[in-house]
């Protein structure tokens, strides 16, 4: 059970091994597993009121006024109303409750079908007398679907809690702005204040008390210890000034908060219209952090590129085929050389390709050409889906294996089919069933996959494709020319910005495979050391392999993702590319949407112990010196690690972006994460903060709807401390005027209206509407985004300044009423200065002043501020005189005292002109200042209004720039950091028919060797020459580069 949020359930002791046996419910219940009951919610209908309470009152601002409210219902103390306090208490709790039971309401686990978490599992399935092996490809985890079978054999391995699911799922990290942490030091200062006043104010009533209270014994009774007097008189000051800590701020700020995030839901600029795609404020919390964002840390494939593949170029036995960019950028001579697929009945209608010698090595039936299309077509684990003769729809696990195997289908090397045994495939025509004998699988580690088949002739072959660094490792010396060739190509296309994947064959002995088979199948259902024996087996057969050639891919940049990063890079916001990509690869991405510029001639390459504990300043520290940083080859955790290093030492607010599931710990340990719904699923959406179809709508949420909602937060921040401190320091110099005796200034009907309803929406209709320039000037000057993350628009020092104008407002509104009323007579001869008068005009002087300073602050105008600004006014007067006719005295002439008062006063022309007069002296500092400092030292943001004054045309839409280049960096091809599907395939768990949808990558574990230094930036030659020797680099130590400018991580 769990009561209060703290697991009660007694622990078990830690499992060794679990045993299950199939349909022995006696068997297994003796072991106490745990059931198919899980509870996601945090409340239930007799926790919740208990819970949720004790969740709240942790705030300390509502703590401190339940405190308030105790020492309220002490006649000793207490000088007001319980219900002056308990009434916006109430309110307050009531308010946030009811949204902590909806968000509790509307909780669910979420998942996409069918899962694709990578969790490692090591099982062994004993039946009839057989052992088999048991991985995590054959576990179906929680939430996943089951296709293509009508049903299957399961044994439930794992319930409830102890889903692999509900253990990996974890807790996400609470979240809070920077604007929230400096609140929690501001509210402390502000109790430090309030304890020193109310200590002034007892040593004052002590004084009092021995020097003159004996001479208003007739009016008030006297304590005759003036210790404990003093005693008592700090208590009561505790309660009178209490509104110095606002209890209503804290539910402000998130309505505040939660109107801001509709604008996000709202912004029609941010929908895609392609995927039908909103943007969604997930979170309700992080809206004004979205205007500090000094870091962005962006993954590159889905995110900056399209993660669409289109297969563009090859190399085949030292011969390339493609046209280059240049021709491919002219429409015309691209129609020209468009190549007819007739001749193949499966041809995907779609495919483009520009090089007729291609096909007339295929119809010429070239050995190399057939050897380059046949391994495409064999080699990979995607699944074909013939909903109708010769219409096929492949689903792959990566895009680019899907570009890969429609290649080679348009090529005349149609994959149609596979079964758990068998790939078969129709070379020109004539269809062939290839016997499926194994599939190494892709990891992180390996970086390649390999199947071996047995032809229709008997004819064993094994069959390799990945990276080039990796295969060309396990080349047989004879393919050192062909490697030379392939290798100036590799580099050819690493210019126009191709990922690129080296393919290469074996042909095996029948003898030796069967031995290497029953090893194999010996490793497969070891329960120790499993992988390790693996990967040695692995190794073993993949070497001396022959080379066939290169395939190069073109993954797109996104649209705008260019003009966005220009844009960011302008609001000084400094952007780190994170992938997993090779450095070849993340480099050539990296020049092509201009965080890299060829003058940038230093490349500066770190290995990955720089993340470890010993290195990380250093490595922190150098990478801050750089223009740009990219980490290529970094694993799950390693982003993590790097987002965590920045917000641990440079102390600055941090976005990550990311569109995968290998982006999930990196957006969870990001201040704010973005997720992009894109071609990888839906995990990083569900774990993001924001979330959006494209990369290009970054700019929109920081530069408007971020800048937006900090600039308003920051101004509600200041304009709400400086109408209660007013408040509450007029009470203060009251107290020198009335014997320290704790009364109020004002009555209790104005002390309870005054947050509630009088100065409440006039500040939340500014802190909703205000823009001080509208969306298209805050894109065309995206340096009005730096003053956000230099904190200059609410700091300590803002706060120190409004606490200074407070002090200066309350001298005014209590000293200017006092000497207006002094010793004065009203117009029927009556005396004008009893208290109930004074304590009308200051309330008077109060909201009017507080409305006019509301006004000056206000930037944009709307129907809705001014009626709840000349509303909020009315309320006042309406409800000033009701309160103080003589029906609600009659009714309560403790509560509605001041019967007639307004009547009376408000009559006088010299209340109004006091009125006026103490209004505009309230605000002539801040008047005068503002016209100084405009004058003499104008913010970015005075200058561009300014600007946009003198124009009346509106701001100009953002221009989209495509960029075009070429260069002599190496590009690579890399693959996803999923863990491949090939066990799957040969599993035969859910293939019945020839037709299979399939997931996308899984997440994985651990941490990648290291960053290697390849290509030609890093001085590496996979032949074995040195391509650049004069840059070349010793990735071994930080301190080499330390004098490096512009470089490349």
């Amino acid at each position: 059970m769990s009561f209060f949020g703290l697991d009660c359930t007694r622990k078990k002791e830690g499992e060794v091994e679990r045993k299950i046996r199939a349909n022995d419910r006696e068997y297994n219940l003796s072991f106490k597993y745990a059931t198919n009951s899980i509870k996601t919610s945090k409340y239930n209908p007799f926790t919740f009121l208990p819970l949720n309470l004790f969740e709240q009152f942790q705030r300390i601002a509502n703590a401190y006024f339940l405190f308030l409210l105790i020492l309220q219902v002490i006649p000793a103390i207490s000088s007001l109303s319980w219900f002056t306090t308990v009434v916006p208490l109430v309110l307050v709790l009531s308010v946030t409750a009811a949204k902590d039971a909806i968000d509790d309401i509307v909780r669910e686990v979420c998942c996409e079908p069918p899962n694709n978490r990578l969790d490692r599992f090591t099982g062994t399935l004993t039946f009839n007398s057989q052992k088999y092996s048991l991985d995590n490809e054959r576990v179906l985890l929680r939430g996943c679907t089951l296709r293509n079978t009508d049903w299957c054999f399961g044994l439930v391995l794992f319930a409830g809690p102890e889903t692999k699911l509900m253990q990996n799922c974890g807790k996400s990290t609470f979240k809070r702005t920077s604007i929230d942490r400096l609140m929690n030091v501001l509210v402390l200062f502000i109790f430090g204040l309030l304890a020193l006043m109310c200590i002034i104010l007892a040593v004052g009533n002590g004084i009092w008390e021995n020097h003159a209270g004996s001479k208003f014994k007739a009016f008030l009774p006297r304590e005759e210890n003036t210790v404990f007097s003093a005693f008592l008189t700090f208590w009561s000051y505790i309660i009178i000034l209490n509104t110095v800590v606002p209890i209503s701020l804290y539910v402000s700020m998130e309505v505040i908060r939660l109107g801001n995030s509709y604008y996000i839901n709202w912004d029609r600029t941010m929908y895609h219209a392609g995927s039908d795609t909103p943007a969604e404020a997930r979170t309700t919390t992080l809206n004004e952090e979205l205007g500090q964002i000094k870091y962005i840390f962006s993954d590159k494939t889905g995110t900056l590129t399209q993660n669409i593949m289109t297969f563009n170029k090859c190399s085949i036995n030292g011969k390339s085929y493609g046209q280059d960019q240049s021709v491919r950028s002219n429409s015309q001579i691209l129609f020209e050389l468009e190549m007819d697929f007739s001749f193949n009945r499966l041809a995907d209608p779609k495919f483009l390709f520009y090089d007729h010698s291609l096909v007339e090595g295929v119809k010429l039936e070239l050995p190399d050409v057939h050897a380059f299309f046949r391994l495409l077509a064999l080699c990979h684990t995607v699944m074909a889906e013939e909903k109708r003769e010769g219409d096929l729809v492949y689903q792959a696990q990566s895009p680019d294996e899907g570009a890969l195997v429609t290649a080679a289908r348009n090529f005349g090397f149609v994959f149609r089919s596979r079964s758990p045994e068998t790939v078969t495939i129709e070379e020109m025509g004539i269809q062939r069933t290839y016997e499926l004998l194994a599939i190494l699988d892709f990891n992180n580690v390996r970086k390649r996959m390999s199947v071996i088949v047995r032809n229709p002739e008997g004819k064993l072959s094994l069959y390799c494709k990945g990276a080039d660094t990796i295969i060309y490792e396990r080349l047989h010396p004879s393919c050192s020319e062909v490697m030379k060739v392939t290798t100036e190509h590799l580099n050819e296309f690493a210019g126009e910005g191709l990922r690129t994947l080296v393919l290469a064959y074996k042909d095996l002995d029948e003898e030796y495979f069967s031995e290497w088979k029953q090893r194999h199948h010996e490793s497969s259902v070891a329960l120790e050391d499993r992988e390790e024996k693996l990967e040695k087996l692995y190794e073993e057969i993949e070497k001396d392999m022959m080379l066939i050639g290169a395939t190069a891919v073109e993954d797109k940049l996104q649209d705008g993702v260019t003009q966005t990063l220009e844009q960011l890079a302008k609001a000084e916001i400094k952007i780190w590319v994170l992938t997993g990509d090779k450095q070849e690869t993340a480099e050539n991405i990296g020049y092509s949407c201009n965080l890299l510029r060829e003058e940038m001639n230093e490349v500066f390459v770190v290995a990955a112990f720089a993340l470890e504990s010993n290195m990380e300043l250093e490595f922190l520290r150098t990478a801050c010196i750089c223009k740009t940083v990219i980490c290529c080859r970094v694993t799950p955790l390693q982003k993590a690690q790097v987002v965590e290093l920045v917000k641990k030492y440079k102390k600055a607010v941090t976005l990550a972006i990311g569109d995968g599931a290998n982006d999930v710990s990196m957006i969870k340990a990001a201040h704010i994460g973005v997720g992009i719904s894109g071609q990888e699923g839906m995990q990083a959406v569900l774990s993001s903060d924001f979330s959006f179809a494209q990369f290009r709508f970054l700019q929109r949420l920081l530069l408007v709807h971020g800048r937006w909602s900090y600039l308003r937060m920051c101004k509600f921040l200041r304009y709400f401390f400086y109408k209660n401190f007013t408040f509450t320091f007029v009470h203060f110099w009251y107290a020198f005027f009335c014997g320290f005796s704790a009364q109020t200034v004002y009555d209790e009907g104005y002390i309870t209206l005054y947050n509630l309803v009088y100065t409440a929406l006039p500040v939340l209709g500014m802190s909703l509407f205000d823009q001080d320039v509208n969306a298209g000037w805050s894109l065309e000057y995206p340096q009005l985004y730096v003053p956000g993350q230099l904190s200059q628009y609410f700091s300590k020092r803002a706060f120190m300044m409004c606490a200074l104008h407070s002090w200066y407002s309350s001298l005014v509104l209590f000293f200017v009423p006092y000497a207006a009323i002094y010793d004065t007579a009203r117009d029927n001869g009556k005396d004008g200065t009893d208290y109930q008068s004074f304590a009308l005009i200051t309330e008077t002087c109060l909201t009017v002043t507080v409305c006019v300073q509301l006004g000056l602050d206000l930037s944009y105008w709307t129907v809705v501020n001014h009626l709840f600004v000349w509303g909020s006014l009315g309320m006042f007067f309406i409800l000033t005189f009701t309160m103080y006719t003589d029906g609600l005295y009659r009714l309560r002439p403790s509560s509605f005292a001041f019967i007639g008062t307004a009547r009376n006063c408000l009559n006088q022309p010299n209340v109004w002109l006091t009125v006026a007069l103490t209004a505009i002296l309230c605000v002539l500092p801040v008047v005068v200042y503002r016209f100084l400092s405009s004058q003499i030292s104008p913010t970015i943001n005075e200058k561009v209004r300014y600007k946009v004054c003198q124009m009346k045309e509106p701001a100009p839409r953002p221009r989209r720039t495509r960029l075009t280049r070429r260069s002599t960096r190496r590009s690579g091809y890399a693959f996803s950091h999923a863990h491949g599907y090939g066990d799957l395939m040969t599993s035969g768990r859910y293939l019945r028919r020839n037709a299979l949808t399939c997931s996308t990558g899984l997440i994985p574990t651990g941490r990648s060797p290291g960053f290697k230094p390849t290509g030609r930036s890093a001085g590496y030659s996979p032949v074995g020459r040195e391509q650049n020797p004069k840059q070349k680099v010793e990735p071994t130590s930080l301190q080499v580069f330390r004098a490096v400018k512009d470089s490349f991580f």
